[in-house]
C-alpha cells in the first residue's frame, strides 16, 4: 500500500509516494493555476508510471493521500476570492479599516490605505449587543438582520461573514444569524468569528473571519471537485487537507475553516524538517524551500517550529495557529531586471509556471535565476525534470543579456550576479527568523530542499557563517514527502481573561477539558492514539500584547498548576524580551488545546544508499567566478559514505546540487548529502 503527498506550488507540482519499506517514488508536473487539479492528476499519472502501474492501478493501492493547497492563499494574493458581506454589531462595521489605528509603514506619509476584502456597502450593522462578560445588553433584532440579509441577497454576495462583539464569549446571536441565513439563502457560505476564531481582539477577530468567508468558496468548490475526481480514478479514502498550524485535517474541516489552509503548502515543508530532525537527531534547524516562484524559511529549535497568530498574508491579517514562516519572492523563475540607478534587482515578480523561464521554451522572454543558471552551465541542458524539458540555452542568453547590457558587462558576469543577488535576499530572510529574533543561526544546520535549493543553499549557507548543510535525496519533493510525516491536528482556542491571582485552578481544569471535549468531538471516530497539547496566552497586567506560553509536561491536575504557569511566563518573557517582572500583576488572556490524532509514522529505508557502486562521474564546464571543469554526480549512484570535495555537482532527475570549492560532502545511508563548509 502506498501513501501520497502532493504539493501544488506555483511552478511545480510535487508528489512523493511512499510504499510499506520506505521506497520513494518522486514526480513533478507543471502547475496549472487556472485548475490545480490538472496538474496534480498529471502529475498523479506519472507517479504511477514510476511505480509501473496506471492511474487507477496506483490509487486503488493508495490507503491516504495528504494535498497541500494553494488555492486559498492565490485567492487571497490575487484578490480572486468570493464577494463577501460583513454582519456586524451595528457602529462598528469599520473595524475592518480603521485597523490598529497604524500604518503598516507609519513614516510613510504618501503611503495609500489598503483597500479592504469587504467594500464598505457589503459591511451593515445590525442591531444586537452581548457585554463583555456574554450577557445580552441589546437582543437580536430581527427587523434589522432581515434588513441587512436583503441587502446582502440584492448585492447577490458568494459568502457571509459574521462577526458580532463579545461572540467569543457567547456565540448565541451569532448562531441565530448564521441559521437566519441557511433560511433565506440556503447554501451560501456563512462564516461565523464563535467559530473561526473564538478570542478576544477585535481587528484580529474580523479580519480572520472575512478571510475565512473570502476563501471559503473557491476551496471547498476545489477540494468537492478534486475528491470527485479521485473517486472516479478508483481512490477510496480520505484526502487529508495540509493545515497552517502543521498538522492535516479532512476536506470537509478544510472547507469549514477555509482561513486555515492560507498556508497549507508551505507547512509541508516544515512537517520535512521536523522529520529530519528526527532522523538526523540534529534538532537546530533552519529550512530552506527554494522553489520555482518563493522560497520559504522558518527556525526549529529543539525539533519544533514555533507557532504564531500574527500572520500577514497580503494585506489581510491571520490569526489562527500558523507555523511561523518567512516567506520570500525569491525562486528559480523570480525575474531579474535593472532600475534607472544601474541596480540589480533579482524578485520578487515570477515568471511563474506561464510562460516560467525564458529556456522553458513557453514564450517567456524576461531573465530570471533559472536562465542565469543554465547560463553558467550549472543546468543541464538535456536533462531537466529527467529529460522531459529541453531547456533553451540560447534564449536564456539572450534573456540575461539584457541584464549585461543594462549593467555593461557580459552575459556570464550578468548571470552570476543575479545569482549574487538572489542569495544575498535569501541570506537576509533567514536572519529574518534567526538574528533578529535572538537567535545565533551559525550553530544550526541548513536543511534544503525545494527545486532550486541546491544551486544556492552553500552560498546562502556562508553568507551566514553557517558551517554544515543537509540536503535529503528527494530535496526537490520534501515538502511533498513531509506531508507524510503529519497527523491530524484540531487547535482549538477560547478567551477567558483573568489575573492568575483571581484565577482558580478548578476553573482552568474546566476550560481545558471543555476545549478538550470539543476537539475529540472533530476527531470523530478516529482509532488511534491522541495526544493533548495545552498553551496559555499571558502578559503583563499593563501590557497589550500576549505571548503563549507552552504547557508541555504540565498535568492539569497537579497541585501547584497556577504557580507553575506563573513561572513559565516569566522565564518565556525573559527568553523572548531579556527581562522578566516577577512582582507585576500577570494576566492569562486565551487558553489553547491542540487536539492531536497520531497517524502511522512515515516508513523508513535506513540503507538505501548502502551497497550501491560508486557511478563514474561526467565532466562539465560551469561558471565559478571563471570557467572550470567539474565532475558530475549523478545523487542515485553515490554509495554510503563516500565523501566529494568540491567544486562538483550533483545530479537528480528533479534537482541540482552545487558544492563549491572547499566544501565537502558526504554520503548517508539515505543516499542524502551532509555538507561541511570548512
Amino acid at each position: 500500500m502506498y501513501r501520497i503527498g502532493i504539493d501544488v506550488g506555483g511552478t511545480f507540482t510535487d508528489l512523493v509516494a511512499v510504499d510499506e519499506t520506505g521506497r520513494v517514488t518522486v514526480a513533478k508536473a507543471a502547475s496549472t493555476p487556472r485548475d490545480p487539479s490538472e496538474g496534480l492528476l498529471e502529475g498523479l499519472g506519472l507517479l504511477a508510471a514510476e511505480v509501473g502501474r496506471d492511474l487507477p492501478g496506483l490509487l486503488a493501492q493508495t490507503e491516504r493521500i495528504v494535498h497541500g493547497t494553494t488555492v486559498a492563499t492565490n485567492a487571497l494574493l490575487e484578490r480572486k476570492g468570493a464577494r463577501v458581506g460583513l454582519l456586524t454589531t451595528a457602529g462598528h462595521r469599520d473595524v475592518i479599516e480603521m485597523r490598529e489605528g497604524l500604518k503598516d509603514d507609519r513614516y510613510n506619509l504618501r503611503m495609500p490605505p489598503p483597500v479592504p476584502l469587504v467594500p464598505r456597502a457589503l459591511r451593515l450593522g445590525v442591531r444586537e449587543r452581548m457585554r463583555f462578560d456574554g450577557t445580552v445588553r441589546t437582543a437580536l433584532d430581527r427587523r434589522s438582520l432581515a434588513a441587512a440579509l436583503a441587502t446582502l441577497e440584492r448585492e447577490k454576495v458568494e459568502a457571509v461573514a459574521v462577526c458580532y462583539l463579545h461572540a467569543y464569549r457567547n456565540a448565541r446571536h451569532e448562531q441565530d444569524t448564521g441559521r437566519a441565513v441557511a433560511r433565506r439563502q440556503p447554501g451560501l457560505y456563512v462564516s461565523l468569528s464563535s467559530e473561526v476564531l473564538p478570542q478576544i481582539k477585535e481587528y484580529e477577530r474580523v479580519w480572520t473571519t472575512v478571510v475565512n468567508a473570502y476563501v471559503g468558496p473557491a476551496l471547498a468548490r476545489y477540494l468537492a471537485s478534486l475528491a470527485a475526481r479521485l473517486r472516479g480514478h478508483g481512490y477510496r479514502h480520505e484526502v487529508l487537507i495540509m493545515q497552517s498550524h502543521g498538522g492535516v485535517a479532512p476536506i470537509r474541516e478544510s472547507a469549514r475553516l477555509a482561513a486555515g489552509a492560507v498556508l497549507s503548502g508551505p507547512a509541508g515543508g516544515i512537517a520535512a524538517g521536523r522529520h529530519v530532525a528526527q532522523l538526523t537527531g540534529r534538532g537546530d534547524l533552519v529550512t530552506f524551500d527554494m522553489g520555482g516562484t518563493s522560497t520559504d524559511i522558518a527556525l526549529l529549535q529543539g525539533g519544533e517550529a514555533a507557532l504564531t497568530g500574527e500572520k500577514v498574508v497580503g494585506i489581510a491579517r491571520v490569526a489562527l495557529p500558523s507555523l511561523d514562516i518567512h516567506t520570500l519572492g525569491a525562486g528559480g523563475g523570480s525575474i531579474a531586471s535593472v532600475d534607472a540607478g544601474g541596480i540589480l534587482h533579482v524578485g520578487p515578480e515570477s515568471a511563474g509556471a506561464d510562460p516560467g523561464p525564458a529556456c522553458y521554451g513557453r514564450g517567456g522572454t524576461r531573465p530570471t535565476v533559472t536562465d542565469a543558471n543554465l547560463v553558467r552551465g550549472l543546468l543541464d541542458a538535456g536533462n531537466f525534470l529527467g529529460g522531459r524539458i529541453a531547456l533553451d540555452v540560447a534564449a536564456a542568453r539572450r534573456a540575461v543579456e539584457t541584464v549585461a547590457r543594462a549593467l555593461d558587462t557580459d552575459v556570464t558576469t550578468a548571470a552570476e550576479g543575479i545569482g549574487q543577488v538572489v542569495n544575498t535576499n535569501m541570506a537576509e530572510g533567514i536572519k529574518l527568523v534567526s538574528v533578529r529574533r535572538g537567535v545565533d543561526p551559525r550553530g544550526f544546520t541548513l536543511v534544503a530542499f525545494g527545486g532550486a535549493a541546491g544551486l544556492h543553499v552553500t552560498e546562502v549557507a556562508r553568507l551566514l557563517e553557517i558551517r554544515r548543510v543537509i540536503v535529503p535525496s528527494m530535496a526537490a519533493v520534501l515538502s511533498a514527502w513531509g506531508m507524510l510525516a503529519t497527523d491530524l491536528r484540531y487547535e482549538m482556542v477560547r478567551s477567558h481573561v483573568s489575573d492568575v491571582r483571581r484565577l482558580t485552578a478548578a476553573a482552568l481544569r474546566r476550560l481545558f477539558a471543555s476545549l478538550e471535549k470539543e476537539g475529540r468531538r472533530r476527531l470523530g471516530r478516529f482509532e488511534g492514539a491522541v495526544d493533548v497539547r495545552r498553551a496559555v496566552d499571558m502578559r503583563y497586567g499593563e501590557q497589550i500584547f500576549e505571548i503563549q506560553v507552552s504547557l508541555d509536561g504540565v498535568e492539569p491536575e497537579r497541585a501547584d498548576l497556577l504557580d507553575e504557569i506563573t513561572t513559565r511566563f516569566h522565564r518565556r518573557h525573559e527568553e523572548l524580551y531579556a527581562y522578566s517582572a516577577p512582582g507585576q500583576e500577570v494576566v492569562i488572556v486565551n487558553a489553547r488545546v491542540a487536539v492531536v490524532g497520531r497517524l502511522p509514522v512515515l516508513p523508513a529505508d535506513e540503507a538505501v544508499a548502502t551497497g550501491r557502486a560508486l557511478t563514474a562521474p561526467a565532466r562539465r564546464r560551469v561558471w565559478l567566478g571563471g570557467w572550470v571543469e567539474v565532475p558530475i554526480y549523478r545523487l542515485d549512484g553515490l554509495p554510503a559514505g563516500h565523501a566529494i570535495k568540491g567544486p562538483a555537482v550533483f545530479e537528480s532527475a528533479t534537482t541540482t546540487v552545487l558544492l563549491r570549492e572547499a566544501e565537502r560532502a558526504v554520503v548517508t545511508p539515505r543516499g542524502w548529502l551532509d555538507i561541511d563548509l570548512g
